[in-house]
């Protein structure tokens, strides 16, 4: 028989919440500040991220030596983009978030009868805005940063590290998350059922990575799929 389910990990972004301004848009800010062309689009920036979390102090850094990297590529001088970057921060607020449906709702509910933790790739200083503007930052026990305390997802460790801190087993444990790569993968990688927020999106039938669990929603998250009494 399976063990019960007691203790819920959680990732933050576009899981918990999202920007109120994507990326996009403040990209394109970015190169009309600096008076250029755009010269690469935002998606560029996130396939690079994974490069340098793990090496930099700050998501203000890591952003800076990413477009360094990708203004090279394009032929461009690298402190082009690193001045594209500084324009780039100076438009993001990270408390400028919005919970995703049903977030606030499922974590308040689960905090009733779960342990409640976070494992997330970003900073410290960023994410703790985050948790703070939407209104959750107290039902979560712990907080690991993942590629600052520990690598990033979706290295097992920064879920090793979190179940040690709830003295919870991977078994009694499932992590939700929207990243098939990161979250699933990582939280398969550490012994735990993964619970994919697909947001819509539908599961590439070659995949590598299958989730136990798929919501459309966190509203759903309510009902508690995991527990043998609704499957």
């Amino acid at each position: 028989m399976a063990e019960l389910v007691d203790t819920v990990l959680f990732d933050i972004d576009d899981t918990l919440c999202e920007y109120r301004r994507p990326g996009a848009e403040l990209l394109a800010l970015a190169f009309d500040r600096e008076g250029v062309e755009p010269f690469f689009e935002v998606d560029e920036y996130y396939a690079r991220y994974d490069t340098f979390i793990e090496t930099t102090d700050s998501v203000e850094i890591l952003r800076a030596e990413c477009f360094a990297g990708i203004a090279e590529e394009h032929g461009r001088d690298p402190e082009l983009g690193r001045a594209v970057a500084s324009a780039y921060a100076t438009e993001r607020n990270h408390r400028n978030v919005r919970p995703l449906p049903g977030s606030r709702e499922a974590v308040t509910s689960l905090s009733h009868d779960h342990r409640l933790g976070v494992v997330t790739n970003g900073p410290p200083d960023t994410q703790a805005k985050k948790l703070d503007e939407i209104g959750v930052a107290d039902a979560f026990e712990v907080v690991i940063h993942a590629g600052y305390d520990a690598p990033a997802k979706p290295d097992p460790e920064p879920f090793h590290r979190a179940l040690s801190a709830l003295d919870a087993t991977p078994d009694s444990t499932v992590h939700v998350g929207n990243s098939l790569a990161s979250d699933v993968a990582g939280a398969q990688a550490a012994g735990l059922k993964a619970v994919w927020l697909s947001n819509g999106t539908d599961l590439c039938v070659d995949s590598d990575c299958v989730p136990e669990y798929t919501l459309d929603s966190l509203s759903d998250l309510t009902e508690h799929p995991w527990n043998p009494s609704v499957e």
